[in-house]
């Protein structure tokens, strides 16, 4: 197994101060905690938000403040006090609760599912803007749109296995994948698209009875167009299924059975946000502003296009690579903003810089404080949606798994849980976990081991002294809270909690209609 995949959490040296996340100092915090109930206020005009949009939000707000919740730890060797707030642990936008989710997912696959020495090819699916709409918020008909995906590319691998090894039949071929589903795109944008991180060939069942792995060649490029014609069509009917009228030749799709009367403001939201659209004031319907330069301008590259699917396959990572792909798949799991790139403007709008200049130039966005609120809350997958899926023999209903996942790795202690003292269990519950693996959760890295390896905030070991940490009290309530901040004197001068950095309250022009449209 590569170093990457089993690399132990950076050593913090002794005597060296914690340095405490401040979410509150990011502009993203300051953003939502000004203006969301004021965005809440004017959706409810438009029939309100749904209560787990409200959640993931509200929790975000008070995630890594010690005023909401701490864990107070004590060093057995020295005596020295520290605190840790809790994190909210949602799985919408927040960086800091995703970026451990990332890496655990990361970790897990290439552990534990992904089997080693076998290449795997990243294929991509993007869909027409109306159909990202539905499917951001029609849970069901998302899932069978990237379940028709996967299909057309398992399709697509055992029969060019029939072909190339000569079986009997495509039945004889086994091809294994993992479902990453996307919600967002470089700009903040309602994009709802796969990528499929599929086994770059088939297994076989040998003479022998043994499961073999055969390396397919890179798909030609009729290949791939034959994969996006065949996803588009097999989408008709898909659609069809859940009663959506479809023109197969224009690729469009009517969209007005999304439109919820009961949270018509939610579907506003994504709406506007899967076609960059402006939701309030004077350019409502509008396409945000744009920075463009010129000179950063692409050409255009080509992909497989059929009726407004996009199908892309250019990506593959060799199997005894398991460094960047575990690479890859912290990439797909990635949280959706960037909030080092989200800045103030002179003016009180936001500016949201690409990573990568578009094909037209465009290096960044501007948005008012209530549009990234809507933007946001249309980043927010519904509950109980697994954003992770198992296809084939990688599935945990397959009953071929056992024969090609990988050895899992010893189980990782918890480093705040020792066997006799009863501690405090930080780690993933089992409603958290996305891939429904019953067999490995037992197997996923507690949260403080998480915490240590992604932030190197190492709440089981004393700052000063190295010594082991044990905790203290779970402080829930406010007057516990407070007795536990008071009595370690964090109220004070050398309170942990920062200022606001900025006292300024950028207001939005006067209320105006919410928008409801979909053109």
């Amino acid at each position: 197994m590569a170093s990457a995949a089993t690399r132990k959490p950076t050593e913090r040296p002794c005597g060296k101060p914690r340095v405490r996340h401040r979410p509150e100092e990011t502009v993203l915090h300051q953003v939502l905690s000004l203006h969301f109930e004021e965005f809440v206020e004017r959706a409810e005009e438009a029939g309100g938000l749904p209560d787990f949009v409200l959640k993931e939000v509200r929790e975000y707000l008070r995630c890594g403040l010690l005023e909401h919740g701490l864990l107070h730890c004590r060093c057995q060797r020295c005596g020295h006090d520290e605190v840790c707030a809790f994190s909210c642990k949602r799985r919408g936008f927040c960086s800091s609760c995703l970026s451990r989710r990332m890496t655990d997912t990361a970790l897990n696959l290439v552990e534990q599912v992904l089997p080693t020495g076998v290449p795997v090819r990243q294929w991509v699916c993007s869909l027409p803007w109306r159909l990202r709409v539905l499917c951001g918020y029609d849970s069901a008909l998302c899932a069978d749109v990237m379940k028709a995906f996967e299909k057309e590319v398992s399709r697509s691998l055992c029969h060019r296995a029939k072909e190339q090894l000569g079986l009997g039949s495509v039945k004889q071929a086994h091809s294994g994948s993992v479902l990453f589903i996307q919600r967002f795109d470089s700009a903040l944008r309602l994009n709802v698209h796969g990528h499929l991180l599929s086994l770059d060939g088939v297994y076989v069942r040998a003479a022998d009875g043994k499961l073999r792995f055969h390396e397919l060649p890179e798909p030609a490029a009729e290949d791939v167009a034959e994969v996006a014609r065949r996803t588009a069509a097999r989408l008709v009917k898909v659609l069809k299924k859940h009663g959506r009228e479809v023109d197969p030749e224009l690729g469009e799709v009517d969209v007005s059975a999304a439109d919820d009367t009961e949270h018509s403001a939610l579907t506003a939201c994504y709406a506007a946000a899967a076609a960059g659209t402006d939701l309030f004031g004077q350019r409502a319907g509008s396409p945000a502003l744009r920075l463009v330069d010129p000179s950063s301008a692409r050409p255009h590259e080509p992909v497989a296009i059929a009726y407004g699917v996009n199908v892309h396959a250019a990506v593959r990572v060799h199997g005894n690579d398991r460094e960047q792909l575990q690479r890859l798949c912290r990439y797909l799991g990635r949280p959706p903003i960037a909030e080092e790139r989200l800045t103030w403007t002179d003016d009180g709008r936001l500016r949201y810089e690409l990573k990568r200049a578009w094909k037209d130039g465009t290096r960044a966005v501007i948005l008012s404080p209530l549009e990234l609120c809507a933007r946001v809350c249309a980043l927010n997958p519904r509950p109980g949606f697994n954003m992770v899926r198992y296809y084939g023999c990688l599935s945990s209903h397959s009953a071929l798994r056992r024969e090609v996942v990988p050895n899992p790795p010893p189980a990782v202690a918890n480093p705040l849980l020792n066997d006799h003292d009863g501690q405090l269990a930080l780690q993933f519950g089992a409603g958290h976990d996305d891939d429904g693996d019953t067999e490995g959760s037992t197997r996923r890295r507690p949260w403080a081991w998480l915490l240590r390896y992604v932030w190197q905030a190492d709440v089981s070991t004393c700052s000063r002294c190295g010594g082991p940490m044990k905790w203290i009290e779970v402080a829930t309530e406010p007057e516990a809270i407070g007795r536990v901040l008071a009595k370690l004197e964090l109220q004070g001068a050398d309170d942990p909690t920062p200022r606001r950095t900025t006292s300024r309250r950028y207001r939005v022009p006067p209320p105006e209609q919410l928008g409801l449209g979909f053109g």
